[in-house]
């Protein structure tokens, strides 16, 4: 008796073998799970190229796009949502209602809940939740003025912190201390500033890492001249990957990993120094040097550590430790 031939799809030109969605949304699922959202939305964004999706796919991804502060997208899966049906209905309405609140258009979450209390679609059960969105809501938008003079009190400060000549009087912990404070905050009021500090010499190269990280966070779309070991190079945070997404810092670690995969603690050591790197050298990608060169030459760097003498190379090792004390924030 023959066996069934499962039948293999083609999306574009491009192959998709059976289970392959599946097994994507199964990983985004478990990522989810393990609150690593970033890598959920990755594979949730994979595995709906090749199906629409239906509703508890949609809604997990949507979850974990709000959990992400990737407000924007989550709106925009929300309203596929809400545009088929979703069985848990109301819980998506609620996620959609918070998703725009932190996208500020308070106006239309006033409308919505508004329709849907004249309308009867929320059961008695539930309407208390909505009453206090909407009132919560209203007491935004009736203090809008005062937000807004808050928000500009709170601009003109964050500005002033950032300008170039204050910034650049600060130590570089200090400073360190400030970008910090950006973690959690919208910076595009400060991306003139900030552009001011990544493209002058005299920043530390490592001030001029972690500063475009949060601007490649928040997906800015400047150009930005970025200086570092004597080259220079124009780039855009829009269309930037962070550090550790970026195809040369994969192809290191895999080695890495194969390599030292019978000695967790020197690979636990490597991980860790390959890590930090990343973002000392960002943009660059460790400049002209090949993925293998420098996967066996951090695994040189550590052996040194560990006092075990043998032949390396130099140059590179060189280069290592140059990155170190860029991440000591040492070696301008």
């Amino acid at each position: 008796m023959k066996k069934k031939k499962k039948k293999i799809q083609k999306y574009e030109n491009v192959v998709v073998f059976p289970g392959t969605v599946d097994r994507l949304i199964s990983t985004a699922h478990q990522y989810v799970e393990n609150h690593q959202f970033d890598l959920a939305n990755q594979h949730f964004q994979e595995a709906l190229q090749y199906t629409e999706g239906d509703d508890l796919t949609l809604s997990v991804y949507a979850y974990s796009l709000y959990e992400s502060k990737a407000f924007e997208k989550a709106k925009e899966v929300c309203d596929q949502l809400l545009s088929i049906g979703p069985t848990m209905y109301l819980e998506v309405m609620e996620l959609y209602l918070t998703i725009l609140m932190q996208l500020k258009e308070y106006r239309q979450v006033e409308t919505i809940i508004s329709s849907l209390l004249e309308e009867g679609a929320i059961p008695a059960s539930q309407v208390d939740k909505f009453e206090r969105l909407k009132n919560i809501n209203a007491n935004i938008v009736g203090s809008s003025e005062h937000f807004q003079e808050v928000a500009f009190s709170d601009e003109v400060q964050e500005t002033e912190k950032f300008e170039l000549n204050h910034f650049q009087s600060l130590t570089s912990n200090q400073q360190l201390l400030l970008i910090q404070e950006l973690t959690e905050s919208n910076i595009r009021p400060i991306v003139e500033n900030l552009k001011d500090i990544v493209e002058h010499e005299w920043t530390h190269p490592f001030v001029k890492s972690l500063i475009l990280i949060l601007l490649v966070e928040q997906e800015v779309n400047v150009t930005l001249t970025i200086s570092k070991f004597q080259r220079t190079m124009e780039v855009n945070p829009s269309k930037l990957l962070l550090p550790t997404k970026l195809p040369k810092y994969q192809q290191v670690l895999s080695i890495v990993i194969d390599r030292l995969e019978q000695e967790p603690s020197k690979l636990e050591m490597v991980e860790y120094l390959i890590s930090k790197h990343a973002i000392a050298n960002y943009p660059f990608e460790w400049l002209d040097y090949e993925s293998e060169d420098i996967a066996y030459a951090y695994i040189d760097f550590v052996s040194l550590m560990f006092g075990s003498v043998q032949e390396v190379d130099y140059e590179l090792i060189d280069f290592l430790q140059k990155l170190e004390e860029i991440t000591e924030l040492r070696g301008v």
